[in-house]
């Protein structure tokens, strides 16, 4: 067990012949009591300041962690907060390209169409324009025949003569 000052200062010495001066001895404790208290008192301050810093160094330590957790929570979050970004630009991404690739279709089947409809429209035309040429050259045909030569000459025109000469020429 240690000494404490009251230990120190309550120490009797044995009285021994022609021994050291007793108000010397005295003053040696006395001062070694001072210091020992000192000292005693210096250990106790440092104590509680160790203490209070190990009260300290638990709380940042414990921050510390705290903030670890956070920024590992935080970077799982803008990872999961990436993946998620990027499928959804993937699916962006697909959904633009069928998009896309429907525009492109439906395009080519109106060209197609178009196309048909063209090729359709120019056979039509080569018809009328076939048949418009027929007709023309009957018409001439027709200006050209004696008959028109004596209906421009005779006064005396029968309308109905002339339609039943145009059917039995239609029916040959």
């Amino acid at each position: 067990m240690p000494l404490t000052p009251l230990d120190i200062h309550n120490k009797e010495f044995t009285r021994a012949f022609r021994g050291y001066d007793e108000d010397e001895v005295n003053e040696f404790l006395d001062q070694v009591i001072k210091d020992y208290e000192a000292v005693l008192r210096e250990k106790k301050d440092l104590f509680e300041q160790v203490t209070a810093l190990d009260e300290k160094l638990s709380h940042f330590n414990n921050i510390e962690e705290t903030l670890n957790k956070s920024i590992l929570v935080a970077q799982e979050a803008a990872d999961d907060l990436r993946s998620n970004a990027q499928k959804e630009a993937q699916l962006i991404v697909k959904e633009a390209e069928k998009n896309a690739n429907r525009i492109v279709n439906e395009a080519l089947s109106k060209s197609r169409k178009v196309m048909m409809e063209m090729e359709e429209l120019k056979k039509q035309a080569s018809v009328y324009k076939m048949r418009f040429k027929m007709l023309i050259e009957a018409q001439m045909e027709m200006l050209q025949t004696e008959d028109w030569e004596q209906f421009a000459g005779n006064e005396d025109f029968d309308e109905e003569e002339l339609l039943k000469e145009q059917e039995e020429q239609e029916n040959v």
